[in-house]
């Protein structure tokens, strides 16, 4: 049985949020990848509390794509330390978590 999870990021421009998600997709990491914003982002950052205008990006995959997904966005991602979050999904629509599967198949092009 295939596994499913959402991979949260979130980038600092909209542009930045696009490219990841449209790059994302295009080599099957992932079959789909939201993006929402802005948002104000509060975090610890070198010891003191910093706001930042984020975007964030949603993206669906298998548990078996995720290791090069979170690869991917490590080596893509602007920031040093990265948001990369993966939930698990624990049930969805069969069709919709099939398309997943069939979307995020490895390819040799």
């Amino acid at each position: 049985m295939t596994e499913y999870c959402v991979v949260t990021t979130s980038i600092d421009s909209a542009d930045g949020a696009q490219a990841l998600a449209r790059a994302a997709v295009t080599v099957r990491l992932a079959a789909c990848a939201q993006v929402t914003g802005p948002v104000r982002s509060t975090y610890w950052w070198q010891g003191a509390v910093d706001d930042a205008t984020e975007w964030v990006v949603t993206l669906k995959t298998t548990t078996t794509r995720y290791p090069e997904l979170e690869r991917f966005l490590r080596d893509e991602h602007p920031y040093e330390v990265a948001e990369i979050v993966a939930t698990p999904i624990v049930a969805g629509s069969p069709a919709y978590l099939a398309w997943i599967a069939a979307e995020t198949i490895r390819t040799t092009r």
